[in-house]
C-alpha cells in the first residue's frame, strides 16, 4: 500500500483516523497506531511482516539490556551493542545486497560459486533499520532512555507515515511524544494542509513529469537528441524531488494529525548555491544520520587531511549504496563525496566570489548530472544519453520535434519551478509581516539554520500566523486581508486534494520509486 493509492486515501487513512480519535486513552491510541502500521506493511509485504516483528523484538531486547543495571560494564555494553547492530545490519545487508554481491563476485570469478536467491526487497527496510540502529546507539550512548514497553518501541519502528519513504525519525525526536502528545485542531488542520500539498506534489507534479522522463529514457539518446535528453533529465530531476519530497510532506502531515512532530526532510534544495548547501537541504534526516552515526565516530574533520578525506569517502560511499544495490548508486555517492571534498578544500572559496546566479547555475548543473548517474544503470545507455545532451545526434535525434512530444509538457514547467522555490511561504511571511508592521524574515534560512526544526509551521499553520496578526496589530482591514488570503490557500489545498484523488482513481501513471530502498 502506498500513500498515493485509492485504497489508502479512501479506506485505510479515514478508517484509521476514526479509530485513532474515537479512542480517548493515549496508551490505546499507541496500540491502534502499532496495529494499523503492521496492517499497512502486511498489505504490501505479507511474507516479510515477520522480519519487522523480529527487528522490533531484537532492538527492544537490546535497548533493555543496555539500560539494565546488570550490564554496566563497558565490555558487556559494547558486546550487546555490537550483537544488536550485527543483526540489524546483517538482515539489511542480506536482503538488500545478497544478489548484488553474488552477481559481481560470480562475474569476477567466472563461475556461479555464490547462489543468488533473487529475494524481493522488503519495502522500507532501509528506513526502519536506520531508525532501529539510531535507537540502540542512542541508548548505548545514554542520549536517550530505553523503551521498556515492547509495543511502544514497535510502534516507533513500524509507524506507517514514515515507514516507506521517511523521514528517518530518531527515537529521541518523539520519545516524549509517545506518552505525552497533544492533538489540537490547529495542528490537525496544519497536518491536513501539508498532506494535501505533499499529495499534490506526488500525484499532480511528480507523476506527470515521470511520463516524460520515462519516455525519453526508453527512447534512447539517438532517437531524442539534445532537446529530448535535456527535457528528460529536467523531468526526472523534478520527478525525484516532488516524489520524495511529496512523500515526506505527507508523512510529516499525518504525524501532525496524530500529535507527532517529525523532523523536516527537505528545505528547497534546488535553490542551493553549492553541493555542500544542497546536501544540507536534501534528505536532511539521512544526512544527519550518517553525520552523527558514521562521520563523527570515524573522526569527522578533527583529524588529518588524509583521514578526513577517507571519512568523507566512506560516508558518501555508504550514502550511495544505501539508495540501492547497483554500481550507479555507489558512483553517485562517490561523485558527491568528491565534490564536497573539492568544495571544502578550495572550490567554495572560488564560488563565494561569484554572483549568486552563477553559483545557482553551478549547483543546478551539479545535481542534474548527479541525477543522471542516479537514473541510468547501463553504462552504454548513460554514454549515449550524455552524447545526446551535447548534440551528438542533433537537436531532436531521429525524431521530429512534433513526434518527440517534449513540447507538450512545457506548461508544467511553471508550477514545477515555483514549487521548487520558497516563493509561496515567503509571500505568506511578507503578508503577515505587512499585517504586523514588522520586517519579514527569511523562512528558508530560518529553517536551514535549525537543522532539527520540525516541519515548517511557516508553511502550513495558518492559525498561528492569524494569532500573531491579531496580537501584534489588531487592524480589521489588514486582519481581514490575511484571513482572506489564508482562506484561499485552504481552498487551494482542498482543490489539490480533490484533483489528486481523481487522478489516482482514474488510474493515471503512478510509479513507486522506493522499491529499492
Amino acid at each position: 500500500m502506498i500513500f498515493s493509492s485509492a485504497t489508502f486515501l479512501l479506506a485505510f487513512l479515514p478508517l484509521f483516523l476514526i479509530a485513532y480519535f474515537v479512542i480517548p486513552w493515549r496508551p490505546a491510541k499507541n496500540v491502534v497506531l502499532l496495529l494499523a502500521s503492521l496492517l499497512f506493511y502486511a498489505w504490501g509485504e505479507p511474507v516479510y511482516i515477520w522480519l519487522m516483528v523480529f527487528s522490533m523484538t531484537i532492538n527492544w531486547a537490546g535497548g533493555v539490556a543496555l539500560s539494565s543495571s546488570r550490564c554496566e560494564g563497558a565490555a558487556t555494553r559494547k558486546l550487546i551493542l555490537a550483537a544488536t547492530l550485527v543483526i540489524d545490519l546483517g538482515i539489511l545487508g542480506f536482503f538488500k545486497y545478497e544478489g548484488f554481491i553474488a552477481e559481481n563476485i560470480n562475474a569476477l570469478l567466472g563461475a556461479n560459486l555464490i547462489p543468488d536467491y533473487e529475494l524481493p526487497l522488503p519495502i522500507g527496510i532501509s528506513f526502519y533499520t536506520l531508525q532501529a540502529v539510531s535507537y540502540v546507539i542512542d541508548v548505548y550512548r545514554k542520549d536517550t532512555c530505553a523503551q521498556k514497553n515492547p509495543l511502544y518501541l514497535g510502534m516507533y519502528i513500524a509507524m506507517f507515515p514514515q515507514l516507506v519513504a521517511g523521514p528517518i525519525v530518531r527515537y529521541s525526536d518523539i520519545e516524549d511524544q509517545i506518552d505525552d502528545r497533544h492533538v489540537t485542531l490547529a495542528g490537525f488542520c496544519a497536518g491536513i494542509r501539508l498532506f494535501c500539498i505533499g499529495l499534490g506534489k506526488k500525484v499532480l507534479l511528480a507523476n506527470t513529469v515521470a511520463i516524460l522522463a520515462t519516455d525519453m529514457l526508453s527512447s534512447g539518446g539517438a532517437s531524442i537528441g539534445a532537446i529530448g535528453a535535456w527535457a528528460g533529465l529536467a523531468a526526472y530531476s523534478f520527478q525525484i524531488f516532488f516524489d520524495f519530497g511529496g512523500y515526506s510532506d505527507m508523512a510529516i502531515g499525518m504525524g501532525k494529525m496524530m500529535g507527532f512532530n517529525y523532523p523536516r526532510n527537505f528545505n528547497y534544495p534546488y535553490i542551493s548555491h553549492s553541493a555542500t548547501e544542497f546536501w544540507r537541504r536534501w534528505h536532511m534526516t539521512l544526512g544527519g544520520f550518517f553525520r552523527d552515526y558514521v562521520y563523527i565516530p570515524l573522526g569527522g574533520n578533527r583529524s588529518s587531511q588524509g583521514r578526513w578525506v577517507f571519512n568523507i569517502a566512506v560516508v558518501w560511499g555508504l550514502t550511495g549504496i544505501w539508495h540501492g544495490a547497483a554500481w550507479n548508486f555507489l558512483l553517485w555517492g562517490l561523485y558527491y563525496g568528491a565534490l564536497l571534498i573539492c568544495e571544502k578544500l578550495f572550490l567554495l572559496k572560488a564560488l563565494d566570489r561569484l554572483p549568486s546566479a552563477i553559483r545557482r547555475l553551478w549547483c543546478i548543473a551539479v545535481f542534474m548530472f548527479g541525477w543522471l548517474i542516479f537514473w541510468i544503470e547501463d553504462p552504454a545507455v548513460f554514454t549515449e544519453y550524455v552524447a545526446a545532451m551535447f548534440g551528438a545526434f542533433g537537436f531532436t535525434g531521429s525524431s521530429s520535434l512534433w513526434a518527440l512530444g517534449a513540447w507538450e509538457y512545457w506548461p508544467l514547467l511553471i508550477p514545477c519551478v515555483l514549487a521548487s522555490t520558497p516563493l509561496v511561504p515567503q509571500l505568506r511571511e511578507c503578508l503577515v509581516a505587512w499585517a504586523c508592521r514588522r520586517p519579514a524574515t527569511n523562512v528558508v534560512q530560518t529553517g536551514l539554520a535549525a537543522q532539527k526544526c520540525k516541519v515548517s509551521d511557516l508553511q502550513c499553520d495558518n492559525e498561528a500566523w492569524l494569532g500573531e496578526v491579531a496580537d501584534a496589530y489588531p487592524s480589521k482591514q489588514r486582519s481581514l486581508t490575511v484571513r482572506a488570503v489564508f482562506t484561499l490557500t485552504d481552498i487551494a489545498c482542498l482543490t489539490m486534494l480533490c484533483l489528486s484523488v481523481i487522478s489516482v482513481i482514474s488510474g493515471s501513471f503512478n510509479p513507486f520509486i522506493y522499491f529499492r530502498f
